[in-house]
């Protein structure tokens, strides 16, 4: 696949998971919306289903989505992901995640206008601590996306057993699988951090809202935390695939 075609698919991709990923956190915290106060559950599914509609456009060039995931597939080595394309997979994922920010604030611009704490909208695009701990946060970034690439990895995929016997593995569920592990994710691991799980999923959202987004009276970008969901994840992710690595040299 071209450079271009794999950035505008995972462009087409990563905008459509934090548009609908984003408004999902929009229609539970902005108020006058039919979701408001539904809960941290409520965000847990729409997230997940959120991966799941992005990563079904996305398809063609293979529906990463999210850096710690290329990084992941491109240290694996034999998941058909080139070093030479990482960039441009980055480059997609970025300017997607940037790109459905600012469609999901035009999606929410009249509840927004009328939110009577804007300083606190931070929280709908990108992540933050519940306890500010560099270190813990840090690891709670680490474990919970090397669950999700180390599930990716890992996975079993369709093989044919003994006496021609299809065994369908993961691959049957399709990208409903790994909504499935992004759901767990932020049910179990995600109170503490917000579980980012993704450098493209916090970082170009919150570009968005300190450069691009009307927000009257909005709060910082906290800069100073920013830069922990996108270390993080790609540390679990690339911890992910040295297991992987390592399995696979053991078997």
């Amino acid at each position: 696949m071209s450079a271009g075609a794999i950035i505008v698919w995972e462009l087409l991709g990563t905008a459509t998971l934090i548009l609908l990923g984003n408004g999902v956190v929009a229609n539970h915290v902005l108020r006058k919306n039919n979701g408001h106060n539904a809960g941290f559950l409520f965000i847990n599914l729409g997230w997940a289903f959120a991966v799941f509609t992005g990563a079904s456009i996305a398809a063609p060039s293979g529906a990463h989505l999210n850096p710690a995931v290329t990084l992941g597939l491109a240290i694996a080595g034999d998941k058909g992901v080139s070093w030479a394309d990482v960039p441009f997979y980055f480059i997609g994922q970025m300017a997607g995640a940037i790109l459905g920010a600012v469609l999901c604030w035009a999606t929410y611009k009249l509840q927004f206008d009328d939110h009577p704490e804007p300083e606190n909208t931070l929280g709908i695009f990108s992540t933050g601590p519940q306890i500010q701990n560099t270190a813990w946060n840090l690891v709670t970034e680490i474990i919970g996306t090397f669950v999700l690439v180390a599930w990716i990895l890992l996975s079993p995929v369709y093989a044919t057993g003994d006496g021609g016997t299809p065994n369908f593995g993961n691959s049957a569920l399709g990208y409903a699988g790994v909504s499935f592990v992004v759901l767990v994710i932020g049910a179990s691991l995600g109170g503490p951090t917000g579980y980012a799980i993704n450098p493209a999923r916090d970082l170009g959202p919150r570009i968005a809202y300190a450069f691009l987004l009307p927000i009257r009276n909005k709060a910082n970008a906290n800069w100073g935390y920013s830069w922990i969901p996108v270390v993080g994840p790609l540390v679990g992710g690339a911890i992910a695939a040295l297991v992987y690595l390592l399995v696979h040299n053991l078997t």
